[in-house]
């Protein structure tokens, strides 16, 4: 399926996108959509259209899988991502990671800021760089600023591995992918991944590939 006309206003691209039944396709890496800062959310696309899209964007996150979407990796330059992750782990990823279970949320027009110095490095891989992972340094803790689908206000704080998750997507909505944040010595195939640094943390392949962490 090709990518919605970006010279359309955004609720055409919308409803082109929308016109296909299932997940939506997802860019790679290269599409310049990607690399372009988006337009923030201020009723481009009518509620009930809003909502169709929000839901395409789970259905495509859940159907990836992946437990982020920015509205960018559809081809959509508009200010809104989606996250949601069950966090099926071990306990000891759970504890080493942070990585505790986050309900479906929809973040528009999302910003975050960092709470206090400390920083966290983890492999961390895209929907739209599929085959890779790369270990990023990012804030341990942020404060997360938004509106949801239906206009409330959000401003919460997230810390271990929700707080990656909302980097990561927030991110996509600057024009930036986690590869422009990653330590380049790490990058690894999903298949070396698997095979040698599936550890709860990157401290041996730190020390194997020759990168630092902080």
């Amino acid at each position: 399926m090709a990518l919605p006309n970006d010279r359309a206003p955004l609720a055409e691209q919308v409803e082109q996108l929308l016109a296909a039944e299932g997940p939506l396709p997802i860019v790679a890496a290269g599409e310049p959509v990607l690399r372009r800062p988006t337009e923030p959310f201020d009723g481009q696309l009518e509620p009930a259209l809003l909502a169709r899209f929000v839901e395409a964007l789970r259905v495509t996150m859940h159907a990836a899988p992946g437990v982020g979407l920015a509205a960018p990796q559809v081809g959509v330059g508009l200010r809104i991502a989606v996250i949601e992750d069950p966090a099926p782990v071990p306990e000891e990823v759970r504890l080493a990671r942070g990585r505790v279970p986050q309900p479906f949320r929809a973040l528009v027009n999302p910003s975050y800021e960092a709470v206090g110095g400390e920083r966290a490095a983890f492999f961390e891989g895209c929907l739209s760089v599929p085959g890779y992972q790369a270990v990023v340094a990012r804030a341990a803790e942020v404060r997360l600023t938004c509106e949801d689908e239906h206009g409330r206000a959000v401003d919460e704080v997230f810390t271990g591995w929700p707080a990656r998750i909302v980097q990561h997507e927030t991110d996509h909505l600057d024009g930036m992918l986690y590869l422009d944040r990653a330590e380049p010595r790490s990058l690894s195939s999903n298949q070396a991944i698997a095979e040698y640094w599936a550890q709860p943390t990157p401290d041996e392949a730190a020390r194997a590939l020759g990168f630092d962490l902080p």
